[in-house]
């Protein structure tokens, strides 16, 4: 019924055979050999500090990048003048009650990124960014020395398509 009994039977019957006289004597002089030796060559020792120059240099540049797109996105709140104009050369004479426009000044001070919408008639959404400004407008009667300057707020908000291909 079992197929293993013969085997089984046969391995009882073997016993291990005596060790030669050659192999106990070399067991004998490796015991008996220099421990220092033996010792000093199953110390582990750390892996020294080393450094791969290859990922340093790709971490760092992945920082820089970070860094450059963190600072665009901070340029874009910032306050900023966006349009100046110099005064405009006088030509001929100017008459007592002629105002000379000196400058105008349109200064930015809130941007809102107020993210995509969906607006009617359009199959693509739009970006919609609100501008928040301050425009001064600037005049001068070089015959009397009086000056003109009118400063008004306004608002204004950006539509742009956004194409998703």
């Amino acid at each position: 019924m079992n197929d293993f009994s013969e085997l089984e039977n046969e391995l009882k019957k073997l016993r291990p055979v005596q060790p030669s006289a050659g192999l106990l004597s070399r067991i004998e002089e490796a015991m008996v050999a220099d421990d220092s030796k033996i010792a000093e060559e199953k110390i582990i020792r750390p892996a020294r500090f080393h450094v791969n120059r290859v990922a340093l240099g790709f971490g760092l540049a992945a920082a820089a990048v970070f860094i450059l797109f963190a600072r665009i996105n901070m340029d874009r709140f910032e306050p900023s003048t966006v349009a100046r104009v110099s005064p405009a050369p006088q030509t001929g004479s100017a008459s007592i009650n002629q105002f000379v426009p000196t400058g105008a000044t349109r200064v930015v001070y809130n941007t809102r990124d107020e993210g995509l919408h969906f607006a009617d008639g359009y199959q693509e959404p739009l970006r919609r960014v609100r501008y928040q400004t301050n425009e001064t407008l600037q005049w001068h009667n070089p015959a009397t020395g009086a000056s003109l300057r009118v400063s008004y707020p306004s608002e204004e908000i950006v539509m742009t398509p956004i194409s998703g291909q």
